[in-house]
């Protein structure tokens, strides 16, 4: 049998689900993966049923209660978001609080923090020649992006070498776009 890779991660997601469902039955507390894992395998079982959007995100916070859940998971899970196939087509599902408003929150202190302070950062030129808008996230290996984006670097040096923008934000390129941006070194070997 052949599956594809999209269908493998929906299989492990269901038995992640499953475990959790599982845990849930015998009355376990569960952690960030499981619980995570079981409002993802509902909110893909609902978008396939074809519930509309905005019913599954609001079902989605719903599927486990605060007191099913070990402590500071709502803290660890402030946001699930989950590419769900719709009879429209894919989706997709951003669950913000899923599993209610976390109970403490980080503040960090005043002024500038620098991001991986003394790693080498340079500009370099980047173009999409593909025909839709390809969005490259913050930590993404820049010799593993889409094959439509023309990155100034060569492979090995690609390898070294991300998006010098924050954790958890990401850049959109337009088709036919190029734009000069600045990379920094990972560090660590590739």
């Amino acid at each position: 049998m052949h599956i594809t890779p999209r269908e493998q991660e929906r299989l492990t997601l269901f038995a992640a689900a499953e475990l959790a469902r599982k845990r849930r039955a015998r009355g376990a507390l569960l952690g960030a993966t499981e619980a995570t894992a079981l409002v993802c395998d509902e909110i893909l079982e609902m978008a396939w049923d074809g519930v509309p959007l905005d019913e599954v995100i609001a079902a989605a916070r719903r599927v486990v209660g605060p007191d099913e859940l070990l402590p500071d998971v709502p803290t660890a899970v402030p946001r699930i978001e989950v590419e769900a196939l719709f009879p429209h087509g894919s989706s997709l599902v951003h669950v913000e609080a899923p599993f209610g408003s976390p109970g403490t929150a980080v503040v960090s202190g005043s002024g500038d923090i620098e991001l991986a302070p003394d790693h080498p950062r340079r500009e370099i030129r980047v173009r999409n020649t593909g025909r839709r808008q390809i969005w490259l996230s913050s930590h993404f290996p820049l010799d593993q992006v889409n094959a439509a984006l023309e990155v100034e670097l060569g492979a090995a040096e690609a390898a070294r070498y991300r998006l010098d923008i924050p954790a958890g934000t990401a850049l959109n390129f337009p088709p036919g776009e190029q734009r000069t941006v600045t990379v920094v070194e990972t560090g660590g070997d590739p």
